[in-house]
């Protein structure tokens, strides 16, 4: 049997409040529960196990603006490879038919959006058609 000694201190109001409501959720004395938090704190593996779970955050972190990073590169060269496409094959128009282009432009323009606002609605993303192993990595490539 251990020689137990008594320990006094004062908690914020809102700490004693958290560890109150914790006693009597486990249904153990206050006593029990901040002598396995100052074991746990003062536990020579508690650095690790903290240590641990920093770096699983910071791993999820890396692989999130890895997705990021590669959804956006992926978003640059779609557009540019469409206004190249574009500018390659739209014939310029004579300055009479500008009105009408402008109208048909609007026309076309307002279904693209409706279009979008549907996939945006039902969560569709044409990113997510991409496959995630597509390798992006060729940056001197021409289209």
């Amino acid at each position: 049997m251990t020689l137990r000694q008594r320990l006094c201190l004062t908690l914020p109001s809102d700490l004693l409040a958290r560890l109150n409501d914790l006693a009597d959720r486990r249904k153990l004395s206050r006593s029990a529960v901040a002598e396995a938090a100052i074991a746990s704190f003062l536990s020579p593996d508690a650095l690790d196990t903290r240590e641990a779970a920093f770096t699983r955050r910071l791993d999820r972190l890396s692989r999130q603006t890895a997705r990021l990073e590669r959804d956006v590169r992926l978003t640059a060269d779609t557009l540019a490879l469409f206004v190249r496409h574009w500018l390659t094959i739209t014939p310029p128009l004579p300055p009479e038919a500008h009105a009408t282009a402008q109208v048909k432009g609007k026309e076309r323009f307002e279904g693209f959006v409706q279009t979008l606002a549907i996939r945006l609605q039902q969560g569709s993303s044409f990113l997510s058609e991409i496959p995630d192993d597509i390798d992006l990595g060729r940056e001197d490539a021409d289209d």
